[in-house]
C-alpha cells in the first residue's frame, strides 16, 4: 500500500466504518456481506481491500466504535460513589439505562439486536471477533455487570439484608430486561402496529426493573 499519512488512513477506515454502520442498520448482520459494505462505500474492492482484509474485520471496528461511542462506565462511576442511599442509586443506575436506549436511537439498538442474532448463529465466528475487542472497547453493559455486582453484594453485607436471590441472578435479570426493552423499543418504533406503537418507554420499564431489584435486595 503506497505510503499516506495517519490521518489519510484512518479517515478511509472511518468511511468504510460509517459505511457499515448503514448497511447493518438495514439488513441483519448474519446477512451482511462484504460486497455490501463495498457498494455503500463506493470505493473499488482494491482499496476496501488496501483497509480490511475480511468482513469479520470491519465488524470487529464497527463494534468497538458503537462501544466507545456509548460508554456509562464512567457515569456509573459517578452514581454508585455518589452520597445518595442506596435505594436512589440503583434508581438512577436503572434511569441511566433507560437513558442509554434512547440516547443510542433506534439505528444503534437494530445493530445490538441483530449482533444477538449473529451471535446465536455463528457463535464461533462471533467469539472469534469478540476475542480481539480490548477491555476498554467492550459493551457497556459488561461496565454494568461488574460494578453492580460490587455494589449489590456490599448494599446486602451492610444492611444485613437476606436478599430472595443471588447477586448474579439480580444481575442476569437487569440485564435480560435491557434486551427485552431494547428490543420492545425498536419494535416501537419500527411499525405502527396496535400492539406495540408508543407502549415501550424506558423510562416506565426501567423504573418497574428499579423497584423490582430493591425488593429483591431487602428480602
Amino acid at each position: 500500500m503506497p505510503r499516506v499519512s495517519e490521518d489519510y488512513y484512518e479517515n478511509k477506515k472511518k468511511q468504510i466504518i460509517d459505511a457499515a454502520w448503514r448497511v447493518c442498520t438495514a439488513k441483519p448482520v448474519t446477512s451482511v456481506e462484504m460486497k455490501d459494505i463495498i457498494a455503500e462505500t463506493g470505493f473499488s474492492h482494491g482499496v476496501i481491500y488496501r483497509y480490511y482484509k475480511d468482513l469479520d474485520e470491519v465488524l470487529h471496528d464497527l463494534v468497538i466504535t458503537i462501544n466507545r461511542q456509548y460508554r456509562i462506565d464512567g457515569r456509573l462511576d459517578e452514581i454508585l460513589g455518589g452520597k445518595a442511599d442506596w435505594q436512589t442509586k440503583i434508581r438512577d443506575v436503572c434511569s441511566l439505562l433507560a437513558s442509554q436506549i434512547t440516547e443510542a436511537g433506534i439505528d444503534v439498538l437494530k445493530i445490538s439486536i441483530y449482533s444477538d442474532m449473529f451471535a446465536m448463529s455463528d457463535p464461533e465466528r462471533a467469539l472469534a471477533i469478540a476475542s480481539k475487542i480490548g477491555r476498554d472497547e467492550q459493551s457497556p453493559l459488561l461496565s454494568l455487570v461488574s460494578v453492580m455486582s460490587t455494589f449489590l453484594s456490599k448494599t446486602i453485607k451492610e444492611n444485613n439484608f437476606t436478599p430472595v436471590r443471588s447477586v448474579d441472578e439480580i444481575i442476569q435479570f437487569m440485564i435480560v430486561t435491557y434486551h427485552g426493552a431494547q428490543t420492545g423499543y425498536v419494535l416501537s418504533g419500527c411499525f405502527n402496529a396496535e400492539q406495540v406503537e408508543g407502549k415501550y418507554r424506558p423510562e416506565s420499564m426501567f423504573s418497574c426493573l428499579a423497584d423490582s431489584v430493591i425488593s429483591m435486595i431487602q428480602g
